[in-house]
């Protein structure tokens, strides 16, 4: 489902990231040979009310001494908030009001965005005098909290979630579309596919990297089927990711892969694929969307025999998570091949949907472990008592054995792949839990 987006500004040291930790619920960090790192302490998904959203710690916006804001940290703090649906604006309640406090409050009354303010640091019951200095900002009622001691935090989150427009979410999630995201490095042909794949410039292009800041939806029919195609700002390598803006571009690429159901991970046919290529992917694989690989810039890689077939082995190598994604060549530029991109969508979220009955899958696993008997430790074998699928987009699997410590992940690999020959799951990840006896399905 598509979630809401929550963004935390205010000038250094008032507590953002503290507050954002406590929300979140745990400390968020970033795992270098992960894939996926992308989710590190900028962006992460949390919960309340049994309601999921995502929430953004923006940073410090910083003045100097020549003006309040300078400009590069005025264009971090109005990306933040055109992106977000609240924007929480804390201050420090034991500081007071700064000059920064109130140019920030200034942006937000002009952009007219729905805002939460949030007073840190106060402890206790007794409210400092200047507490009631923060209406002088024209933004409503204050709240104070101690986001390390966390009292008030349920408060601003009731606040928060009263302010989100959630009949648009919920629209949207009953909207038949099919989505998809652009999704890949900068410069790699990204807007020049989605200009190629609706027959219009709808989406400026330029070979500059990073041109795209925004996520660009593009509604278009072919065929009686209705597609939305959304192209991401490109997304760089964390060591090349100089300033606050192009981090957004990043958040803003996550949030679009959230919300879609198909991402097309477009790669450099003159590049192969590429250490940042692996983390993209990771991001889409791991948010479970369906997955197509598509090689753009194919006319000008110099052709050799096998030149294809070598360039899928590299990145069946390569992207082996995600073996199950299929690989297109195109060039957007030349019009080249990008007839079955499109196709391919449909059929990979058709996939995602997939449901197969209780009884056949049974009969299938029950076959798959004559073929190969379930592994064993000390003398204790694996036992699959009931298999049946509790989820689509994408497909879940439960299982109910004896023992889920004996469940190797070779043997669930080889479970997958009987599917997968079975039924297809072309495009998309397939997800297994495996219960025990007793254990509820519920997830």
């Amino acid at each position: 489902m598509s979630k809401p987006i929550v963004a935390i500004v205010g000038r250094p040291n008032v507590g953002k990231s503290t507050f954002f930790n406590k929300i979140i619920g745990r400390r968020v960090s970033i795992v270098e040979d992960t894939p996926g790192v992308t989710r590190d302490r900028i962006i992460a998904e949390g919960e309340w009310s049994s309601k999921h959203f995502f929430l953004i710690d923006t940073g410090g916006i910083e003045p100097d001494s020549e003006e309040i804001i300078p400009a590069q940290m005025r264009a971090q703090a109005e990306v933040a908030m055109d992106m977000a649906d609240v924007i929480v604006f804390m201050v420090d309640g034991k500081e007071g009001l700064t000059t920064a406090d109130f140019e920030v409050g200034e942006i937000l009354r002009r952009k007219n965005k729905k805002v939460v303010l949030v007073a840190n640091k106060i402890d206790g019951m007794k409210l400092p005098d200047h507490f009631y200095d923060l209406y002088e900002l024209g933004l409503g009622d204050p709240y104070a909290v101690s986001a390390a001691n966390m009292t008030g935090l349920g408060e601003v989150l009731d606040a928060i979630f009263d302010k989100i427009p959630w009949a648009e979410y919920d629209k949207a999630d009953d909207d038949d579309n099919v989505k998809i995201a652009i999704i890949g490095k900068p410069n790699v042909g990204k807007s020049s596919i989605v200009n190629a794949l609706v027959g219009e410039n709808r989406v400026i292009v330029s070979n500059i990297a990073g041109t795209t800041r925004d996520s660009i939806d593009t509604p278009f029919e072919k065929d009686g089927t209705k597609y939305t195609l959304i192209d991401t700002a490109g997304i760089r390598r964390r060591s090349k990711v100089y300033d606050d803006i192009e981090k957004f571009s990043v958040v803003r690429a996550v949030a679009a892969i959230e919300r879609c159901d198909v991402a097309l991970l477009v790669i450099d046919g003159t590049e192969g694929v590429t250490e940042q290529d692996k983390k993209i992917a990771g991001i889409a694989h791991e948010a479970g969307k369906g997955i197509i690989v598509v090689v753009n810039k194919w006319d000008i890689v110099h052709k050799e025999t096998n030149t294809m077939r070598d360039m899928r082995n590299e990145i069946a190598g390569q992207l082996s998570f995600m073996n199950y994604a299929p690989v297109l060549f195109t060039s957007a530029i030349k019009g080249q091949r990008l007839d079955p991109v499109i196709d391919t969508a449909k059929a990979v979220s058709e996939n995602r949907a997939m449901r197969v009955s209780t009884g056949q899958l049974n009969a299938l696993i029950q076959d798959a472990m004559m073929m190969n008997n379930p592994p064993s430790d000390k003398g204790k074998r694996l036992k699959i008592y009931y298999v049946t699928q509790i989820g689509v987009k994408p497909p879940l699997f439960s299982f109910q054995v004896n023992d889920r410590e004996l469940m190797h992940f070779s043997y669930s690999r080889y479970l997958e792949n009987k599917i997968r020959d079975a039924y297809g799951f072309d495009g998309t990840s397939v997800k297994f839990v495996f219960r025990e006896k007793g254990e509820s399905d519920e997830i």
